[in-house]
């Protein structure tokens, strides 16, 4: 029975590996477009004469280098940062005991049901106040601390045995040592699988470095190429450019480390 309706459920991820590909190679056609095919109704799929011009334009108009630098900059201090800080703390909570432990890990939980978008001000207020604003290190500082990445962590620190930890306190390990030299090293799916989901996030985020940030060559890549997006005119074959360029190197990350983001995301959730 289940061979006979095969056929079905790899039509269904057809379908849906199409819906998920589709804005993207629409994104591609329209960045070798001219701005009247970009515009055209009935829409045009492919372009008549490739404009590769687009791609160079927006290397002229805006400091692309630049953009890349501090966004590589501002994912690699964010990663870091939390990978100390949420592990730390994601240790606590799976292999310590301690009063309320419990309550406070929900705590921490009932944070992922705020918008994000509601700690911009109180951010934004701390940073001025440290004369930080407008400079690579406010795009990182606010973020070295994400639920998401200490409940990964956690749940990867769950599923391993509890014996390591007896076997090294009987070795004279201190709580520290276990952490890092027993856990830490068995950690490397659940740390890549969460460099690549929050890496996503840093590299595409807007709203934090658009509000923080004014100087041109402070800002990261999508904030810099937002200004693609004109007041009156947009030049839409411009615009699909730049998104290709900011898209691609995180295509290229996740298709190199994928094997490792998919078994990180397994071990995490296999034990609460």
């Amino acid at each position: 029975m289940r061979d006979k309706y095969r056929w079905l459920n790899h039509l269904v991820l057809i379908l849906v590996a199409c819906t998920t590909i589709g804005p993207f190679l629409w994104m591609i056609l329209t960045s070798l477009k001219t701005y009247e095919e970009s515009i055209r109704i009935p829409p045009t799929i492919f372009p008549q004469v490739l404009q590769l011009k687009n791609y160079s334009s927006v290397w002229e108009r805006f400091p692309v280098l630049s953009f890349y630098l501090n966004t590589i900059i501002v994912m690699v201090f964010t990663l870091a940062g939390q990978i100390i800080v949420c592990s730390l703390a994601a240790y606590a909570f799976a292999r310590l005991r301690f009063a309320g432990r419990n309550v406070l890990f929900v705590l921490c939980l009932s944070m992922m049901m705020i918008p994000g978008q509601i700690f911009t001000i109180p951010h934004y207020n701390i940073i001025v106040s440290w004369h930080m604003n407008n400079t690579i290190t406010a795009l990182w500082l606010p973020r070295i601390f994400n639920i998401l990445t200490l409940f990964m962590l956690r749940q990867f620190f769950m599923t391993l045995p509890k014996e390591l930890d007896e076997a090294a306190k009987i070795d004279g390990c201190s709580y520290f040592q276990i952490y890092f030299q027993i856990l830490m090293p068995l950690m490397k799916a659940p740390i890549v699988s969460v460099c690549i989901l929050r890496g996503i996030a840093v590299w595409k985020d807007l709203m934090w470095p658009l509000v923080i940030n004014v100087d041109m060559k402070k800002m990261t890549l999508t904030a810099g190429l937002a200004n693609l997006i004109g007041q009156n005119d947009t030049q839409y074959p411009e615009l699909m450019a730049g998104g290709v360029m900011a898209a691609m190197p995180m295509i290229l990350i996740f298709i190199i480390f994928q094997k490792n983001f998919v078994e990180g995301i397994a071990l995490s959730g296999t034990k609460a």
